[in-house]
C-alpha cells in the first residue's frame, strides 16, 4: 500500500465489527444455536465475497490483482467452509 502511495488498513471496519457484535448478541439471544450463528458467519463472509468481487471488477495494477485474487480465493475456501458447517448442522437437526 506505502509503495502506492496509500497506508494499510490498521482496523477492521465498523461494519465488520457491528457484525461480530450481531453475531454475538444473536447467539446469546437465540441460546447459542449452531446454525443461527453459522447463518450469521455465512452472511459476514457473503459480504466479504462481494467486497472483493467488486475489487476485482476495477482495474488494478497486476500486481495488486494478484494479490486481491489470492485473497479473494481464501475468501471463498472460509465461505465454503461455514456453509458447508453449517448444512451439517442444518442436516443433523433434520435427523435428530
Amino acid at each position: 500500500m506505502r509503495t502506492l502511495g496509500g497506508n494499510p488498513e490498521t482496523s477492521s471496519s465498523i461494519a465488520g465489527a457491528l457484525h461480530r457484535r450481531w453475531v454475538d448478541i444473536k447467539g446469546l439471544v437465540t441460546g447459542k444455536d449452531d446454525e443461527a450463528i453459522l447463518n450469521e458467519c455465512e452472511r459476514g463472509e457473503d459480504v466479504a465475497k462481494r467486497s472483493y468481487e467488486t475489487a476485482l471488477g476495477k482495474a488494478l495494477p497486476a500486481n495488486i490483482k494478484t494479490i486481491v485474487e489470492r485473497q479473494y480465493n481464501g475468501v471463498m475456501k472460509n465461505h465454503d467452509q461455514v456453509k458447508a458447517m453449517r448444512n451439517q448442522v442444518r442436516a443433523a437437526k433434520g435427523n435428530a
